[in-house]
């Protein structure tokens, strides 16, 4: 396995590791942390074992990763800066101003390894027959193609001047504009500022020259064009540039009230993110130091907050470009492993667990099992908190057949899903139009766990068919994230989800659980006694987890102790892990790994214990404070042999690969570990539960008939 060019390890100081290896030195900083982790995004960029065109989607994962950090987290350490500025971090005792400097100084960093690897890019597009034009030097066939592409949207682009009569105009989020240095008429030295905004029109073209792909950026293109639409007058400089504005935006209406309307209040939110006030300044080309000025001045973006880069703004081409071969990831879709038909998924789950593995395994058989709700008789309700939904849901396709079925059906829906915040105002609304009782959660906690209840009542006993998931009810993202789902008749974990539903549905945050973890008041603490009982065994404990992010300061504590007791932990997380592993005296007992594949990593997954005794759970949390304090979350644990041998298989691959996973260092850099081709976690567990069917469970038709008979005998039914 190869990059093009070897990076593998990211310096220490730029995840915020401490010197001193005492307690307090165990913890790197979060927004740190996951700067390494877009790091380790951007590395699969240039791994030119990865496919041409998905090394490109990776790039441009990267890129959007990193604006809505900025929209997200830099947001929210302006605030902190502003309103508390003597605050500190709990883990690292950094002020928001000095996180705020670091973050800006490892971003910095990070452009260089950016344009290098999409300079590297470049370079293979074109040995694959594919051009991406370049305006600094483009050819007679270049120009022909661009000058056809910028008659056809003249039409569209508004050429403006910036003067007394002519105010600056607003900079919409993550909007390409193009600004114009216009030179004043008799004056040699002093310009005026012309704007173009690139909005509004196709980001990109791709056309065919000698059986070469061009591609025409039109950003680009309209910068290059500039002096077409400033006509008699002389241009002296163009360049591109980007505006992230905060999203990090508080509901200031009072949500307790019986009258307030959550809803509007969200629409409220969103018009108001969109003119927050900006938080990074990014041009694509390096302007001129009195453009650059004047531009800083009219959006009034901190210096040390502004950023040149040579990589395009657009980097979404990619869809736009025949595929030779090789130049993607092979076809895999989700296998159909459950051959349960429409009738069956009842009987089957009262005998039986079903675990489902996505997107190894399809995200169908769930949706059945709705349609199965609806046109059940006995099927009293179904309840469901939906966070993230897909643009087409099918799942809420089947949550209004319910409803129209006659079904009592309550959505609870989270309208607070970052960025996903309209799409869910407007499911919220044909829900409610199809019948559906919609509610919204509570005023201080979002609602993020997975949970579905349906609700039958068969010969006078209640029933309870209940799912608990890692991952949303989304059939895109199930396709593209690895999540886990369990669904179970156990009487237990029905009566629990009950109890959530019933909850919410007052307003209230669920108490302590019976048997499910029930964040925030039964989720860390639960975590904290198994941890407590591993620490007990000493050598003989184990603690294996698998989360997205991990900063809860009591549970890395509760880590530190069990690693002093001996204990063996290793701890799988993606993104951000604020515990610094591999230190002698605190956690020489703990390996922090991290894979980056093709999929993104999103189950969670508890083991604790060694053998039969093991407890294994999965569930919606990971382990940031967000999650155990301010979040409802929901677990539930494997106890069939199916879905407890289906949750430790991912924790065996994980394990196993050499391939796609990166070993975090004691001093908080990584390494990445190519030592066994052929190992990616990923590909092992496609293989693995494409073969795992579930079938019906056979009849005992004997027995039953002869049971039949002898009541009747007996004047029975």
């Amino acid at each position: 396995m190869t990059l093009d060019a070897p990076v593998d390890e990211a310096p220490a100081e730029q995840a915020g590791a401490a010197v001193a290896a005492d307690g307090q030195d165990c913890f790197l900083d979060r927004e740190l942390s996951w700067l390494q982790f877009n790091l380790r995004v951007l590395h699969q960029a240039g791994d030119t074992d990865t496919p041409l065109l998905e090394r490109l989607k990776f790039l441009g994962i990267y890129h959007s990763n990193l604006e809505e950090f900025f929209m997200v987290r830099v947001g929210s350490l302006i605030h902190r800066a502003t309103l508390m500025p003597g605050a500190r971090d709990e883990k690292t005792q950094f002020t928001a101003g000095e996180q705020l400097r670091l973050i800006m100084r490892e971003v910095t960093a990070q452009l260089e390894p950016k344009e290098r690897i999409y300079r590297g890019l470049l370079k293979d597009l074109k040995a694959a027959g594919i051009d991406v034009v370049d305006f600094r030097k483009p050819d007679k066939l270049d120009e022909v193609a661009a000058r056809k592409f910028f008659s056809e949207i003249r039409p569209l682009l508004t050429p403006r001047i910036v003067d007394a009569e002519h105010p600056f105009p607003f900079i919409g989020n993550r909007e390409s504009w193009v600004a114009v240095a216009v030179k004043k008429t008799g004056k040699s030295d002093e310009f005026r500022l012309g704007l173009v905004p690139v909005v509004r029109v196709p980001p990109y073209r791709v056309c065919e020259v000698d059986g070469r792909q061009k591609v025409i950026l039109t950003a680009e293109m309209v910068a290059y064009y500039a002096p077409l639409l400033f006509k008699k007058q002389e241009v002296r400089q163009s360049v591109l540039f980007q505006v992230t504005r905060n999203a990090d935006v508080f509901i200031e209406s009072d949500l307790d009230g019986f009258d307030a309307d959550f809803r509007a209040s969200m629409e409220k939110m969103l018009r108001k993110r969109k003119r927050q006030q900006p938080v990074r300044l990014t041009f694509n080309g390096k302007p001129s130091s009195k453009l650059r000025a004047a531009l800083i001045k009219a959006l009034k973006v901190p210096e040390a907050n502004v950023f040149v880069q040579r990589v395009p703004f657009e980097l979404g081409f990619g869809s736009g470009l025949k595929k030779g071969a090789g130049m993607k990831y092979a076809e895999r879709r989700p296998r159909r492993t459950v051959q349960l038909k429409k009738g069956e998924y009842f009987d089957y789950l009262t005998k039986k667990d079903i675990l489902l593995s996505f997107p190894f395994q399809s995200m169908h058989p769930f949706v059945d099992m709705l349609y199965e709700a609806a046109d059940d008789p006995d099927v009293v309700s179904i309840q469901i908190t939906l966070y993230r939904l897909a643009a087409s849901s099918q799942v809420a396709a089947a949550l209004a057949y319910a409803a129209d079925r006659g079904k009592s059906v309550l959505c609870l829906l989270e309208l607070r899903a970052r960025f996903d915040e309209q799409n869910n105002i407007d499911y919220s609304e044909v829900l409610e139009d199809s019948g559906c009782t919609v509610i919204y959660g509570l005023p201080d906690q979002k609602i993020h766990s997975k949970l579905c209840l349906i609700t039958r009542q068969k010969n006078g006993r209640i029933q309870y068919f209940t799912q608990v998931g890692t991952g949303n009810y989304n059939e895109i993202t199930s396709e593209q994230y690895t999540d886990l789902s369990v669904i179970t008749s156990r009487e237990a974990v029905g009566r629990d989800a009950a109890a959530v539903f019933e909850a919410l549905s007052l307003g209230q945050v669920p108490g302590e659980a019976e048997v499910m973890w029930i964040a925030p008041n039964s989720f860390r603490t639960r975590v904290l006694a198994m941890a407590e009982r591993e620490t007990a065994k000493g050598t003989d404990g184990q603690i294996l987890i698998k989360v997205n992010s991990l900063n809860d300061m009591e549970v890395m504590r509760a880590l530190i102790a069990a690693s002093q007791a001996g204990v063996h932990i290793e701890l799988y997380i993606r993104g951000i892990c604020c515990l610094r592993p591999g230190l002698p005296g605190f956690t020489d007992n703990i390996t922090v790994r991290s894979v980056v594949g093709r999929y993104l990593e999103h189950s969670r997954i508890f083991a604790f214990g060694k053998g039969e005794g093991q407890r294994i759970f999965i569930g919606s949390g990971d382990l940031l404070n967000r999650n155990t304090r301010r979040r409802v979350e929901a677990f539930i644990e494997c106890v069939t042999p199916e879905t407890r041998e289906g949750a430790l298989r991912v924790l065996d691959a994980l394990r196993d690969d050499k391939e796609r996973s990166w070993t975090m260092q004691p001093d908080g850099s990584y390494v990445w570990d190519r030592s066994g081709p052929g190992t990616a976690s990923q590909d092992k567990l496609y293989d693995w539960f494409s073969e795992q069917v579930i079938e019906s469970v056979p009849q005992k038709a004997d027995s039953g008939g002869l049971l039949q008979k002898l009541r009747r005998l007996f004047g029975g039914e």
